[in-house]
């Protein structure tokens, strides 16, 4: 999933919908505030960035998982780990259906 998001090409800046939905994220430095102004990071490095940290919160969930089973991690931190990578793994899907639904809409339209 990862490689395909760095494969999205020349996509910079994301306006006002992006700024409604990271201001108050700390991703929201990374946004453009000007149209047609380039920015330091593009969209889809972003996108990138926010599905590697939900990798990494999923990878960490696991490990915790087992080592509650090993008895080397307590209950709580286990189940800390577990719910943030429930979490990361439900975000990430709501995006990817949200770009699915973008792009059949794209296509949709008449030029």
């Amino acid at each position: 999933m990862i490689n395909a998001l760095k494969q999205v090409a020349n996509v910079s800046g994301i306006g006002a919908v992006g700024k409604m939905l990271f201001e108050s994220s700390p991703l929201g430095n990374a946004l453009e505030t000007t149209p047609g102004q380039q920015t330091g990071q593009t969209f889809s490095a972003v996108l990138g960035d926010m599905m590697t940290t939900a990798m990494d919160n999923i990878k960490e969930g696991e490990v915790k998982s087992f080592e509650g089973l090993q008895g080397k991690a307590s209950t709580r931190e286990v189940v800390d780990a577990v719910m943030q990578a429930e979490q990361s793994l439900q975000t990430a899907m709501t995006i990817r259906d949200k770009l699915v639904s973008a792009f059949l809409d794209i296509t949709k339209m008449q030029i």
